[in-house]
């Protein structure tokens, strides 16, 4: 058995109906897991990106990293249960906790606080339709060779674009294209599978 932190309900979510799997979305809040399961955890990531103050059209600026204590309560789980956690690359939470980023092609390195390990690695590989290039840190599990480096992907989730003519340049080029708010936060049943074997894998401490 493993418990998935943060993520989308039924009918739709990607870890669903899955066998072994219990399914922690926002009805149960998952700050409360108490274990004893391995997790894979997605906590959420709007105030530890780059518009973490909600964007150039933000009416009240927000504050970064109010995420409830989600970030860290996802920490915690990995830390005690064992797993793996799951965020955008260059999420400022690493550096906010004490962790190393992680280098773009290299594979797993040291997360810097003597219990985990991260990497960075592009959802493209595992199907998204953006390259989607996601940090993942992990605990007492198996480390997977990944595929690493770009992705052949046609869509970049780079939260927005510096300028007006640079929106207009990506499009005129192709590389743009709509996504819905569901489709960018999904994660691919593939690269799920790989973060659940993860999970199975974990040692208790």
């Amino acid at each position: 058995m493993i418990s998935a932190l943060y993520v989308e309900g039924p009918p739709r979510g990607a870890y669903c109906g899955l066998p072994d799997v219990e399914v922690w979305d926002e009805s149960r809040d998952a700050r409360l897991y108490a274990g004893p399961w391995p997790v894979v955890a997605h906590p959420p990531c709007q105030r530890w990106g780059r518009y973490w103050y909600g964007g150039p059209s933000a009416k009240v600026r927000l504050v970064r990293g109010d995420d409830g204590g989600c970030f860290a309560a996802a920490l915690a789980s990995v830390r005690r249960w064992g797993g793996v956690l799951e965020h955008p690359a260059d999420s400022s939470a690493w550096a906010a906790h004490g962790l190393i980023g992680a280098p773009r092609r290299s594979g797993w390195v040291t997360a810097g606080d003597f219990l985990g390990w991260t990497c960075c690695v592009e959802q493209g590989h595992y199907g998204h339709r953006a390259r989607k290039a996601t940090w993942l840190y992990a605990v007492r599990c198996d480390l997977p060779e990944l595929d690493w480096g770009p992705s052949t992907a046609s869509v970049r989730l780079d939260n927005g674009f510096h300028s007006a003519e640079e929106r207009r340049r990506t499009v005129r080029t192709g590389a743009c294209q709509r996504l819905s708010k569901r489709e960018r936060a999904s994660t691919p049943p593939a690269f799920r599978d790989v973060l659940i074997a993860m999970a199975r894998s974990a040692r208790r401490s």
